[in-house]
């Protein structure tokens, strides 16, 4: 038994509470390991996670699989020699290989049809394929090939070692802040290179965390992510409990991003404290406390991260910190090496650039030049591109880092405390970096961009009663689907017809309130002229706030002119 001073943080509202007696408690534990599903959530949840299984986890997760003859497998793995089983899942296994033409290893995921089939999760499978497709980042499980056959579905991977960061923090408990910050860099670096690339995780959590050789983050398990697309929201409630953001287990729509961050507050906490911010055994009071954002800050926190957890673990998504602006924190910025200070370039630039050191590896392989640097550019699958990837990321391994040598600085330092010298620090460089563009600010200059939509300083509580008065007076009807978007339908006017719709007067409190349904009538609702459409308030990067109005139905220049009308009755915007 030993005394600690906690602060207790109510909705981003902070109590001090000193001399609290408290009984150490280990982070996780066996039921953190299998955490119960979400209400809302679809039957993916009742199974094993498609994600990497390692060895750490192979005991929890064996159920009997079984696979035809070794020669079989061979037969459609030809560049592959097949090693050790890490683990066994639901519906498939991870093996080690050895890559033929080049000698690395690889981890091999041997997915059966029949199984994903039977429980409906054919969908996942192909997400999580066509994601980590897209992807080249050093925090990101790299995909390398994917081999189908009539009963199986043979995925290469990268091959990690360390386990999980799950199995790591079980058995360090909380970690030193250099060593935390470390590795929360990493995720965000991750993270925001998925939503550079359009791709929300969704599941962001330590077992999903995985850890190479030498103590890098490798964001993994994309089965439950989803694809951005402007103007379109997420309602699915995916994920862990205890890392769900509040909108997402209430059922609300969000976009994405910040459902992402969220869960990034929760694995920060985890890994400064050794235990969870929000945690119980009952669903019900766990998700009361997530709602409230309830939680307490130990005091060995440090300040600069007792100011950036709870700027994180914002209950309101909008007011909640954005990944540019976790870039900017002190606490963020410190020690932070230079390869993850610089945004990493889209899929699209990678593609174009070409190691001509690895490209004379392969030809000597037997390939042809332009074959492959053909394909490299059209981000084919092929024998070449395999082997061309497979000694580009070892490479990069060998010589410890993404640039250079910059991973094996950071992690002497974070392991070690011996830290990398000036040169590799980013104390005179960070401030030349403009995250809310795609590189450095004094080389890069980004041209500005058009801003569709109306934009406002306004309080959005003001904007939004403000948008209600002005649909009120056009005689639009709307429903409220979440805190900040409504779903409208305007009929125009017929004459000597009365469309019999009910809009009640607009109180302060509307918005907030459970606005009733839109009232459906004698068929004027099925008129061709009818339109609906959706409201939605944003915030934008730059502390404004984003009006965006999106046609769901209904003739093209009737919603124009709509809008106009709308234009014309706002007074705040």
């Amino acid at each position: 038994m030993f005394t600690i001073t906690y602060t207790v943080v109510i909705n981003h509202l902070i109590l001090d509470i000193p001399n609290v007696p408290s009984t150490p408690k280990h982070y996780f534990n066996a039921r953190h390991r299998t955490q119960l599903p979400l209400t809302t959530i679809q039957r993916a949840f009742q199974v094993e996670k498609l994600g990497f299984v390692t060895s750490a986890t192979a005991s929890r997760q064996m159920d009997g699989s079984s696979y035809r003859g070794s020669s079989s497998v061979d037969m459609y793995l030809p560049n592959y020699k097949l090693g050790k089983t890490l683990g066994i899942g639901s519906f498939g296994k991870v093996k080690i290989a050895e890559h033929a033409l080049t000698g690395h290893k690889v981890a091999i995921k041997i997915l059966n049809r029949r199984k994903i089939k039977n429980m409906e999760m054919e969908e996942k499978v192909r997400r999580e394929i066509k994601i980590l497709r897209l992807f080249m980042h050093p925090h990101i499980i790299r995909l390398y090939e994917v081999i189908e056959t009539p009963t199986d579905i043979y995925v290469v991977m990268e091959y990690v070692k360390s386990g999980e960061l799950f199995d790591y923090i079980v058995e360090k408990g909380r970690l030193q802040e250099d060593e935390a910050r470390n590795f929360f860099q990493q995720i965000i670096s991750g993270v925001e290179y998925c939503h550079r690339n359009m791709v929300v995780h969704r599941d962001l959590k330590p077992e999903n965390l995985l850890l190479d050789s030498k103590w890098n983050v490798k964001l993994a398990d994309f089965g439950l992510s989803n694809i951005m697309r402007d103007g379109h929201f997420l309602k699915t409630s995916c994920g862990s409990p205890n890392y769900a953001a509040p909108e997402v287990i209430s059922g609300k729509l969000y976009s994405g991003p910040e459902v992402d961050v969220w869960s990034c507050g929760v694995i920060l906490y985890a890994l400064l404290c050794g235990t969870l911010p929000f945690d119980d055994e009952n669903i019900p009071n766990l998700f009361k406390k997530i709602k409230g954002g309830i939680y307490t800050l130990p005091s060995h926190l440090s300040p600069g991260a007792r100011d950036l957890i709870p700027r994180l673990l914002v209950v309101d998504p909008m007011k909640r910190m954005t990944i540019p602006e976790i870039h900017q924190h002190p606490w963020f910025q410190a020690r932070l090496p230079r390869y993850l200070a610089v945004p990493p370039p889209d899929t699209m630039q990678q593609a174009k650039k070409i190691d001509e050191e690895i490209l004379q590896e392969v030809v000597k392989m037997g390939f042809d030049r332009n074959q492959i640097i053909e394909s490299l550019r059209n981000r084919m699958q092929n024998e070449a591109t395999v082997a061309y990837y497979l000694l580009l990321d070892n490479r990069f391994r060998v010589s410890n880092g993404y640039l250079g040598a910059e991973f094996q600085e950071t992690m002497e330092y974070a392991f070690n405390g011996t830290h990398p010298n000036e040169s590799s620090s980013p104390a005179g460089g960070h401030h030349l970096m403009d995250y809310q563009g795609i590189g450095l600010k004094s080389q890069f200059p980004v041209e500005r961009k058009w801003a569709l939509g109306l934009q406002s300083r306004a309080h959005p509580r003001e904007i939004m009663i403000e948008v209600l008065h002005a649909l009120q007076e056009l005689n639009v009807s709307w429903k409220k689907i979440g805190q900040y978007n409504m779903k409208c339908r305007w009929i125009p006017v017929i004459p000597g017809h009365h469309d019999g719709m009910v809009n009640d007067p607009v109180h302060t409190n509307h918005i907030f309130g459970n606005e009733p349904t839109i009232i459906e009538n004698d068929g004027v609702t099925n008129s061709p002229n009818v339109v609906k459409f959706e409201v939605q308030l944003y915030k934008t990067r730059d502390e404004k706030y984003l009006l965006d109005l999106q046609r769901v139905q209904g003739p093209q220049f009737i919603f124009l002119d709509l809008c106009a009308a709308l234009l014309a009755q706002l007074r705040v915007l």
